[in-house]
């Protein structure tokens, strides 16, 4: 139960972090951060209090912060990509990753000239430009915020954090 993940939100209710549910409850008891959703029934008891388990949490001074750089890397590549080919689709096989323009050409080592691609696709394309080889991306590439990086290795987002994700209902 302790292990469970807490969304943490700024004062202005911007995501901030994700924590440990024993940190939220530290964070709750010392009176640093205020339960705004709690995971339904679920309560933890010590011998004078009890507090609801926190499944988003509210801090209750506004923390600046300066955003975390992701690193470039293939893993973090073919994670943003959610390991699937950006020209067919595929997401069986081994993955590797493509420069769109490729660097004898030109191209660089960037958020927006990599994508994650299959064996068959990487081989097809070769030396060449994507549209040279007939194939298309299926979606363009762009440098992953840090929040929405970190979130999206849960595989279960929680109802309770969607709002505040901005992911609707």
């Amino acid at each position: 139960m302790l292990r469970k993940e807490v969304l943490v939100l700024n004062q202005n209710y911007e995501p901030l972090t994700l924590c440990r549910m024993r940190r939220a409850l530290i964070l709750m008891y010392l009176g640093k951060a205020e339960l705004i959703e709690s995971y339904d029934g679920l309560i933890a008891r010590s011998v004078r209090n009890w507090l609801p388990l926190p499944s988003v949490l509210r801090l209750n001074q506004f923390i600046k912060i300066t955003r975390r750089e992701i690193p470039l890397s293939k893993r973090n590549i073919l994670r943003r990509d959610n390991y699937q080919c950006q020209y067919c689709g595929k997401k069986i096989g081994p993955m590797t990753t493509d420069h769109i323009m490729p660097k004898g050409k030109g191209g660089v080592d960037s958020w927006e000239n990599l994508v994650c691609a299959c064996v068959d696709c990487n081989g097809k394309k070769g030396i060449d430009h994507y549209s040279h080889a007939g194939l298309r991306l299926l979606r363009r590439p762009k440098k992953p915020s840090y929040f929405t990086f970190v979130v999206s290795a849960i595989d279960k987002i929680p109802y309770e954090w969607r709002q505040y994700l901005f992911l609707g209902s």
